[in-house]
């Protein structure tokens, strides 16, 4: 068998795929990203993932497999090793790697731990912060006193702005932790097996804060604007207007959103340079050469547009759906540097992987391997339409993810206090397809969505109605329903015995 290749999977939680310095954004400030697409990776400008929430989408990235294949579109239904369901870092883990895990779970049932999952799964100790000089800070969630008072229009905005570090330079949380634990590790690794190094970061996902530098390296002037608060809500989901009244943000000038948005653009600027760390960690130890690189998000986020902030469930809009995804192959595998404009899928990473690595996943999956489009800079065929999905039918009751907190005060009370209701549809179970031009939205209990992306990018008028549009809704339908036929199970590779 061919040497493998060491793994790096970079991946930040909430980073929407239009901002970023080299598919346009001009208040970007991702010079390392940048810069590895100058030189020998790939940058996909359409990449979606399969769920607009973290465990959702992780799961589906670490299989291949939709959330509909086997019902993971809840925060707390993981991969179950005992029910069959695969998992790319077991396999990696199964198939000689020596897999380093630091950062956030959103993947695995954390009741069974993760020794079958990796190597190590890394959490930073005394003698760690001793060695670093540094003094471990509270999480971006900490405290109440950045929400402002309870009937404010800051309460549930997640915006906490700049973040004290103190004494220290940076202000170390669970992600400087981690990167720091992981150059730790790669600079001092001398095993003989090849090397996974997960890193699920935390940011930038809100609240929207970071320390300075990177609070006040983004030119407030250079901030793209936000798509419009709808006036009427008409033709959207129910759910986005229900976040929207709980959420009070309506007060909110430009000057302000501008500002919400700088910050969590300086959080993508901060996890940009801990990427660039990471890569210089892997040039030092001599492996970045025979390394395979993957940068990507979960999901992103909506930073204003239409009046909101954070996420949803249910609702694919391309703020959300729409995510970077970076792949740099090893030295022997053809690259040409760019960015592609191929339609691809959260669900092709783990194809991808197998791919480069020679190993059988021994199951059905249904990502396809970018290998091909990072070698030809010719062709951006790859799909011809990418699909999310969430939500739940009626009477779900253990698909409302009650177990978050749902009472009103809590952090995220307006997204998931209305996930819990019953006589309303705002939960109401949907799908997306989306091609290039258009974007079709099956919605169970209320108003299917259609998007003529050329005309309106910023999906703010819903054609689903226009007899000018039949043409198109039926093609789109009869997409999704090859999709379903497509994708609706997969059968065991182990069969069983009749007698």
């Amino acid at each position: 068998m061919a040497k493998r290749p060491h793994i790096l999977i970079f991946n930040p939680d909430q980073w929407r795929g239009d901002m970023l310095g080299h598919v346009g954004d001009p208040a970007a400030v991702t010079p390392n990203l940048d810069r590895a697409v100058a030189t020998d990776t790939v940058s996909f400008r359409h990449a979606f993932c399969q769920n607009t929430v973290c465990t959702p989408s992780r799961c589906a990235f670490m299989t291949g497999w939709y959330p509909h294949v086997r019902g993971h579109r809840t925060m707390h239904h993981m991969l179950h090793p005992e029910w069959g369901e695969p998992n790319l870092l077991r396999m990696l883990r199964d198939n000689g790697y020596f897999v380093w895990w630091g950062g956030k779970n959103d993947l695995v049932p954390a009741q069974d731990g993760y020794e079958a999952y990796c190597d190590v799964k890394f959490r930073a100790t005394e003698a760690d912060f001793k060695r670093w000089g540094r003094s471990p800070r509270p999480g971006n969630h900490s405290g109440v006193d950045w929400r402002g008072a309870p009937d404010s229009d800051t309460f549930y905005s997640f915006y906490r702005g700049r973040l004290d570090p103190g004494e220290d330079n940076l202000y170390l949380d669970g992600d400087w932790c981690n990167v720091l634990g992981a150059i730790d590790f790669i600079r001092e690794y001398q095993g003989d097996k090849p090397l996974c190094v997960y890193l699920p970061l935390g940011f930038p996902h809100p609240p929207y804060c970071v320390e300075d530098p990177w609070y006040s390296m983004i030119d407030r002037d250079k901030v793209k604007p936000r798509a419009p608060t709808p006036e009427t809500w008409e033709g959207k989901p129910s759910l986005l207007k229900g976040i929207a009244e709980r959420q009070r943000l309506q007060t909110w000038t430009e000057e302000r959103w501008t500002e919400l948005r700088a910050t969590y653009q300086g959080m993508c600027a901060r996890v940009d340079h801990q990427f660039g760390l990471v890569l210089d960690a892997f040039r030092e130890a001599g492996i970045y050469e025979d390394a395979a690189v993957f940068f990507f998000a979960d999901h992103g986020d909506f930073t204003g547009d239409y009046g909101l902030v954070e996420k949803s469930q249910n609702t694919f809009e391309d703020c959300l759906s729409r995510i970077p995804f970076l792949v740099k192959a090893p030295k022997d595998v053809p690259v040409a540097p760019r960015v592609s404009d191929a339609l691809v899928e959260l669900t092709d990473f783990s194809a991808t992987v197998f791919d480069l690595t020679g190993i059988k996943p021994g199951y059905t999956s249904f990502g396809k391997s970018l290998l091909p489009l990072l070698a030809d800079a010719t062709t951006d065929e790859h799909r011809d339409a990418v699909f999310c999905e969430g939500g739940r039918i009626y009477g779900e009751e253990h698909c409302t993810e009650r177990e978050s907190k749902q009472e009103e005060g809590k952090l995220y009370w307006p997204r998931c206090g209305l996930q819990g209701i019953d006589y309303e549809p705002y939960h109401s179970k949907a799908v997306m397809c989306r091609t290039k031009e258009f974007k079709y939205t099956r919605r169970l209990y209320e108003s299917d969505e259609l998007y003529d992306l050329t005309k309106d990018p910023g999906e703010l008028h819903n054609v689903v109605d226009d007899p000018a549009y039949a043409e198109v809704l039926a093609q789109l339908k009869d997409r999704m329903l090859t999709f379903f036929l497509e994708t609706g199970d997969v059968v065991p590779f182990d069969t069983d015995r009749r007698g």
